[in-house]
């Protein structure tokens, strides 16, 4: 028999049953990186998370005889909503079994609670921020998660989406560089040398966590009004600022993190970091008692970094600003010496800045695809 229960988060055994659900599932799965227990359940509480100062989400768990086979949350994301003058909600956190039947109910239930509140659409897997993964990994299962800046699944996800009558919004494309073979075109360092003396520009680099700390507020509003077109913005609240730039500091190496500036001005950023899959897999999910210890040995990693956050201001992307920062992408993986250098999630109709990256040597290796349905 299946049921669908809805999760009481102010009970933690029920909230630690939804959490548990995905590290049952993926037991089997070496390319899936688990995140941290006590991030996850950060998500379920009200009093954690900066989401719920002006948004609303509820949890539910499948559970066939007497078992948990999965699991969805269903929000509204109110900001958003206000912002591009819409009515949609969205689903996130999604984990099934094989078990159509199962995945069905719980699709329907988001839907349900989209609709019972006057949504006329729903979207997803979109998350509770701008650095929440998007969309369900559709192409690149050969390849470890990123951490969990990317999200991992079966394959059979995206059946589970199409069945439910969800359909494709957007797909985001991450693309690598193989730092061990990569030579930037002479033309675009040219390009870049040009634009830092016609605009004015200088590169701000940083020799230690308390130097960002110090400009992190500064780093956040730039993102904030950097990415004001694309399609998943919502402007971050001080409150959702603060919470993202703690949870970003514990992964932060100065030596990745770079500034693009104009006087006083931030006008474009690089933010970058070591991709540290290999020990939070270690680590799986607990810091205690050796958790912590696989994660920092992680961050000493010379495989892997991972592009999270790359952008400048509109107004200089067609003045030889995107040149500028792909001549500050080479330098910043080869100085340190990293061996591949991944760029997270491009939309697909960022279709410059995909085109960009292909000629400046990036390959396409891993997709993430957003679904939609009208309610």
């Amino acid at each position: 028999m299946l049921k669908i229960e809805k999760v009481d988060i102010s009970r933690r055994a029920q909230v630690r049953r939804f959490v548990d659900i995905a590290y049952r599932l993926y037991a089997d799965y070496p390319n899936w990186v688990p995140p941290m227990r006590l991030d996850m359940k950060a998500m379920l509480n009200p009093r954690k998370h900066p989401f719920y100062e002006h948004s609303q989400a509820d949890f539910f768990i499948a559970v066939r005889d007497g078992h948990d086979v999965g699991r969805i949350a269903a929000m509204e994301n109110t900001r958003y909503n206000d912002y591009h003058k819409t009515r949609e909600g969205q689903f996130y956190l999604f984990e099934c079994i094989d078990d159509p039947e199962a995945a069905q109910a719980l699709f329907s239930t988001a839907f349900d609670w989209a609709a019972q509140r006057g949504l006329k659409a729903i979207v997803g897997p979109k998350g509770f921020s701008l650095f929440d993964a998007y969309g369900f990994l559709e192409r690149g299962f050969e390849h470890r998660q990123t951490m969990t800046m990317l999200g991992y699944n079966p394959p059979y996800y995206i059946d589970m989406a199409t069945q439910a009558g969800l359909k494709k919004e957007v797909d985001f494309v991450s693309h690598i560089l193989d730092g061990r073979t990569f030579e930037l075109d002479q033309r675009i360092e040219m390009v870049a040398a040009r634009t830092k003396e016609r605009s004015g520009l200088t590169i701000k680099e940083f020799s230690s966590k308390k130097e960002i700390r110090e400009w992190a507020e500064r780093i956040a509003r730039a993102y904030n009004n950097t990415f004001v077109d694309n399609w998943e913005y919502v402007p971050l609240t001080d409150a959702e600022i603060d919470f993202i730039v703690a949870n970003i500091m514990i992964v932060v190496r100065p030596d990745l993190i770079k500034l693009i500036t104009q006087g006083e001005r931030i006008v474009g950023f690089l933010l970058a970091f070591p991709d540290i899959s290999g020990g939070m897999q270690k680590a799986g999910g607990r810091l205690l008692p050796f958790g912590l210890v696989s994660l920092l040995r992680a961050m000493r990693t010379k495989e892997w970094v991972v592009a999270n956050g790359v952008g400048i201001l509109p107004e200089f992307q067609k003045r030889g600003g995107n040149a500028l920062l792909y001549s500050e992408i080479v330098k910043t993986f080869k100085v340190a010496g990293f061996q591949r250098y991944e760029m997270t999630q491009i939309a697909e109709s960022a279709t410059k800045m995909r085109s960009d990256l292909v000629k400046i040597g990036g390959v396409p290796h891993k997709n993430h695809r957003v679904f939609r349905k009208k309610l």
